[in-house]
């Protein structure tokens, strides 16, 4: 059985209780289909949904599975979890509430602010139990005075690491390193190079004497 939630449930918030943490959610339309095993309900206009310490806001998001375990969110996706002090933005998105397994499509944006970082990727996969993120193609990070880029990356977040795969480059300092796998320490922005390793240095700049007044160690000029 399939039918439209009458006007009355229309910007309201429903509760549910679930395996994982409770949900709660509204929008300016609700589409239910009720058949049993079958249950699912589609947010359409001004969509948001709170589990736990997680609030998603999207155009449409559409939840199904038992107790809407699985979220499927499409149209400015924009999901904050406040207790990890994270944000991703996607235009698509699928999430697993069992497993906080976030998967987001497209043009991609992490926001790490308890590490200050920045991951930007057309593919990113967060893993919130075990706080492990996966990037995929175009990939882009920016923390502090460093920069990479690769077609791969893996940030685990507990141990502040970063590895980098697939043509990796890191800019620190305008200095540039590129190598098979480059592995960044978030915490200490630490660089670790492997494999056919290329690089440039530029010098920084330093106090040196007037061009018009020699060392005084200089010996004399011819003449003098």
């Amino acid at each position: 059985m399939k039918r439209l939630v009458p006007a009355l449930f229309l910007c309201s918030a429903l509760t549910l209780a679930a395996s994982a943490d409770p949900i709660s959610f509204h929008a300016d339309s609700i589409q239910a289909s009720l058949a049993k095993g079958k249950e699912r309900t589609i947010l359409s206009g001004k969509a948001s949904v709170k589990t736990g310490s997680i609030s998603i806001v999207a155009d449409r998001i559409e939840l199904f599975g038992t107790d809407y375990i699985y979220l499927d969110c499409s149209g400015s996706v924009s999901v904050v979890d406040t207790e990890r002090q994270i944000r991703l933005e996607a235009p698509a998105l699928y999430y697993d509430r069992s497993i906080k397994l976030a998967r987001a499509q497209g043009p991609s944006m992490l926001q790490d602010d308890r590490n200050k970082l920045v991951l930007k990727a057309e593919w990113i996969e967060s893993d919130g139990e075990n706080e492990i993120t996966i990037a995929e193609v175009a990939v882009r990070i920016i923390k502090d005075k460093l920069a990479c880029r690769a077609e791969y990356a893996l940030y685990r977040r507990k141990e502040n690491t970063l590895e980098l795969t697939g043509a990796p480059t890191a800019y620190k300092d305008g200095d540039k390193y590129e190598a098979s796998r480059i592995v960044v320490n978030t915490e200490t922005e630490d660089i670790r190079l492997e494999g056919e390793v290329k690089g440039s240095v530029v010098e920084k700049a330093k106090d040196a004497p007037a061009k018009d007044t020699p060392p005084k160690d200089a010996p004399p000029e011819a003449g003098k």
